[in-house]
């Protein structure tokens, strides 16, 4: 029995000492936390969001739209 627990406070100790594991938990709550601001920013803002894109969509084919050139007058 002595020895199980020896072995759990060896395992526990590895894990206080180990800070890769620290660094990965720490970018896990980070991402999680940007993935609920995108989730959140694009409920809040999606509608208004997919008019502006629209909108510009629209800009862009009228003005980049090709034309043919005017006939040459003599």
């Amino acid at each position: 029995m002595l020895r199980i627990l020896t072995k759990v406070a060896d395992v526990a100790k590895k894990f206080r000492r180990d800070e890769k594991g620290l660094a990965l938990t720490e970018y896990l709550i980070l991402l999680g936390l940007l993935t609920g601001a995108v989730i959140t920013a694009v409920l809040l803002f999606g509608a208004e969001l997919g008019a502006n894109w629209e909108s510009w969509a629209a800009w862009m084919r009228d003005s980049t739209a090709l034309t043919a050139p005017a006939p040459a007058t003599t």
